[in-house]
């Protein structure tokens, strides 16, 4: 393949590594608090996504249906870690995964129900042509990196330079310790619950004009999204964005030049599988040493 041809998978593939970073960053932001791995978090941005169009097909203006959808998908992450997961806080580890299975099955049933199974297609904000006549990237391919971009962003700002988020962070590195000092210590857990799924959803705005929206439409992204986060460390919320634009050129390459379209899948489980073999820890994670 020629040069630009290369360039173009390399640029698709950051493209798509920005939707993974977004999902990624997501799935480090619960995993911080509460040690576990939240496998509904694709269906939720699934949810959010067909809110969004719902609103869209009764006139509103895109962004005002997007900002709707971000409340929701922030509201109904502070009330499923409130009503749902709260209760299974001291539970055994095998019983929040069965939780979380469950979250997923449901939603994704939900979704189903409320709106269809059957491929819908949804609108992209930005225009249908190349992005300044380049050939590497399309409009909504520059615009969903640039998206992906100013949101983290603002995440990592407001983690850094408000009382809220130091309070967000501090509760998720030391809860005792947290709780000493005044913070409320759960309903800062469920306060990430909500900018979780607000962030899962501006990934499921960002991914379905591309992918179609469908209630699976969010499955293989999960999957990518989890391998970025163990690649960039799953303790480390700087890291999960760039395991995110990593692991999207890495499979883009992979996909055209070595295993091709229909293996993407199996090659981001062997990242995950090498990752937890080679390097637990990821590229930027901490190494926990425990002495027994």
């Amino acid at each position: 393949m020629t040069m630009q041809a290369f360039l173009h998978q390399v640029m698709a593939g950051l493209a798509s590594g920005a939707i993974y970073a977004a999902v990624a960053l997501a799935l480090v932001m619960i995993f911080k608090a509460t040690h576990q791995v939240n496998f509904a978090q694709g269906e939720l941005a699934v949810f959010s996504t067909y809110v969004a169009l719902s609103l869209i097909q009764r006139g509103l203006p895109y962004g005002a249906a997007l900002a709707i959808s971000l409340v929701v998908s922030f509201l109904a992450g502070v009330a499923i870690e409130r009503v749902i997961m709260r209760p299974f806080k001291n539970a055994p580890e095998v019983t929040s995964v069965i939780v979380f299975i469950g979250l997923l099955v449901s939603i994704n049933g939900l979704a189903g129900w409320k709106f269809t199974s059957s491929i819908q297609q949804f609108p992209s904000p930005f225009p249908d042509r190349a992005w300044y006549s380049s050939t590497y990237l399309s409009a909504h391919e520059a615009g969903t990196i640039c998206v992906t971009l100013c949101v983290l962003g603002l995440v990592f700002a407001f983690f850094r330079f408000t009382r809220l988020g130091l309070a967000m962070r501090a509760a998720a590195e030391n809860p005792r310790s947290s709780r000493l000092v005044g913070i409320r210590v759960g309903w800062m857990l469920a306060l990430g619950w909500g900018l979780a799924a607000a962030l899962g959803a501006v990934a499921g705005a960002m991914a379905a004009p591309s992918l179609g929206l469908e209630p699976n439409m969010m499955a293989s992204v999960l999957l990518y999204a989890f391998a970025a986060a163990l690649l960039g460390g799953i303790d480390n919320p700087w890291g999960a964005p760039i395991g995110g634009f990593l692991v999207g050129v890495f499979i883009n390459l992979a996909g055209a030049y070595a295993v091709g379209e229909q293996l993407k899948l199996p090659l981001a489980l062997a990242v995950i599988v090498g990752v937890l073999l080679f390097k637990p820890s990821g590229l930027f994670g901490r190494t926990i040493v425990v002495r027994v």
